[in-house]
């Protein structure tokens, strides 16, 4: 990042009320599904691990999200800080989706992310796993987007 770069509030060292605020800011921002806001985020050399791809930098994140958002189709995403350490958090998550049959899943996981100095998020290694569920177990059913305020978050509905 260059002296010009702005800051990403919160900034680390990350309290317990602000790491809740970064993540609950990253789900708002990943339930818009728009790639190129979500990607500008992370840092210009930012590395990630998401299952079995390790996208390096900017560009690739983007690409990455927007093969992600093309085939995982009514995307609503829930994330809850599990653990905070300085530069660091661990992050929980489910997000329901359906395929282009119709086909829907939940999927759930764990993040663990690290910050620079100016909030921008430069490691995110992510673990998730896919459980097909029916249209009738869906628990997500907001309208697209930010996920309302007085919406349960994962402890509330029980993931």
């Amino acid at each position: 990042m260059t002296a010009t770069t702005p800051p990403r509030p919160p900034l680390p060292p990350f309290t317990r009320e602000t790491a809740a605020q970064k993540v609950r800011l990253a789900e708002d921002a990943w339930n818009t599904r728009d790639p190129q806001r979500v990607a500008l985020a992370y840092t210009v050399d930012t590395v990630w691990r998401n299952r079995a791809e390790f996208p390096v930098g900017r560009a690739q994140v983007q690409a990455f999200l927007e093969r992600k958002w093309a085939r995982e189709l009514d995307y609503r995403l829930i994330k809850e800080a599990w653990a905070h350490d300085g530069h660091r958090i661990a992050v929980r998550f489910a997000y329901e989706w359906r395929d282009d049959a119709g086909n829907w899943f939940r999927s759930y996981g764990n993040e663990n992310w690290e910050f620079d100095d100016l909030g921008y998020m430069h490691r995110r290694f992510a673990s998730i796993n896919d459980k097909p569920i029916t249209e009738q177990e869906r628990k997500f059913h907001w309208p697209q987007g930010r996920r309302p305020d007085d919406h349960p978050g994962l402890s509330e509905l029980g993931l």
